[in-house]
């Protein structure tokens, strides 16, 4: 029998992981991994360790997808933050970028990567989303404690207090008239916000999706988007009724975006697909590619290309004409759940789970796809015309 002191510290283990698990503190959980010969295990204190058997060895760091040789490298890897990126944003003017961390911060860059100022703390809350306004003057980010915060860019700064919620906000759009901010909450209502006094200008609207992973509102604003746990979108009035369900997707939705003439709504989700719908809720097309959740959507300027972020580490771009996926697929070192487009359509910046933002030229990629097409034609004509002379 162990003696009473061991009996002791044993029970006292016990009882502080079940109480970690019934509370705030995180214990690892084994996910999936990408790396072929590697397994993911957690330990008896609930961290996660990784056994790689193609190198026969075992370690805290989870293994990361070597870069095939000859595929596209980042024009710049973008380091500062702590813990994952939840959240990027691109200013019109100075194309510089913001990043929201759960790490509490959000911080600034340029596009070479340089940090413009030192990070914004968050009051010490880590964040799950951010938007800016529509004269690019503001952004408002939403934490797990269920609070918003205004945030004036060129000052860095704080605005008034925070706005009081009930549950962790995950989600946020700002009306295109920059009057109403829209928030998606763990306890499945949309609350919107009056941006001037931070206080809701209606009651909340209560839905069906359980967590609400997704809000987007209309290029008109007279129209909004939801969508979360429960696989449907809803499409809504501004007021709040709520004009159609739209069923199709398998799985959690995750993120929403429009045409530009409000004619399409695109969607992705958990079952990693992407939708096209027309705004009568017929699906349109299914997009099919990635191998794991697809957490983040943005369309080209030009809306010639769709571009999307997933939790199999790629990046990928998608032709719009042809509804295919166009060369080969953008590898990150770990999860992706945020990806945008520079206003001027040149480049396209991810960020996710590895901490690091990842800056894309697009005219880069899509030349190397024109590369490969050429090479495939080539090839294809010496192959007719070797079989030509048998």
């Amino acid at each position: 029998m162990a003696p009473t002191s061991t009996r002791g510290a044993i029970r006292l283990a016990r009882n502080v992981l079940l109480g970690a698990r019934n509370s705030w503190l995180s214990i690892d959980e084994p996910g999936q991994l990408l790396v072929p010969g590697c397994e993911w295990h957690i330990s008896p204190l609930g961290r996660s360790y990784f056994v790689n058997h193609n190198t026969k060895t075992t370690s805290w760091r989870k293994p990361a997808l070597e870069r095939p040789p000859g595929s596209l490298t980042p024009e710049c890897i973008i380091e500062g933050h702590s813990k994952n990126i939840r959240s990027l944003a691109c200013l019109d003017t100075s194309c510089d970028i913001l990043s929201a961390s759960e790490d509490c911060s959000i911080r600034r860059w340029k596009r070479d990567g340089k940090s413009i100022g030192g990070p914004w703390d968050n009051a010490g809350e880590a964040v799950r989303a951010m938007v800016v306004s529509p004269n690019q003057a503001m952004f408002v980010c939403g934490s797990m404690d269920g609070k918003l915060r205004l945030w004036d860019i060129a000052e860095g700064s704080m605005v008034g207090d925070p706005w009081e919620g009930d549950a962790a906000v995950w989600c946020l759009d700002w009306s295109p008239d920059g009057q109403v901010i829209a928030s998606g909450s763990e306890d499945s209502t949309i609350r919107r916000w009056n941006p001037n006094i931070g206080r809701q200008i209606a009651p909340e609207i209560k839905t069906s999706h359980g967590r609400v992973h997704a809000v987007k509102y209309s290029s008109q604003g007279d129209k909004f988007t939801s969508g979360g746990e429960d696989k449907m979108i809803c499409v809504w009035s501004k007021d709040g009724k709520l004009l159609m369900n739209i069923k199709g997707h398998e799985e959690t939705v995750t993120f929403l975006t429009w045409s530009k003439d409000d004619s399409h709504i695109f969607s992705s989700s958990f079952d990693n697909t992407i939708r096209k719908w027309s705004i009568d809720g017929e699906e349109l097309f299914v997009f099919r590619g990635h191998t794991r959740a697809i957490r983040s959507l943005c369309l080209t300027p030009d809306e010639s290309h769709l571009v999307s972020a997933s939790m199999d580490c790629s990046v990928r771009i998608w032709d719009l004409k042809t509804n295919q996926p166009v060369g080969d697929p953008l590898l990150h070192a770990n999860e992706l759940v945020a990806v945008i487009i520079f206003p001027d359509g040149k480049y396209i910046a991810s960020a996710g789970f590895d901490a690091k933002i990842y800056v894309w030229s697009l005219d880069a990629a899509l030349k190397q796809i024109v590369s490969v097409s050429i090479c495939y034609q080539r090839l294809s004509k010496l192959v007719f015309v070797v079989s030509a002379c048998r």
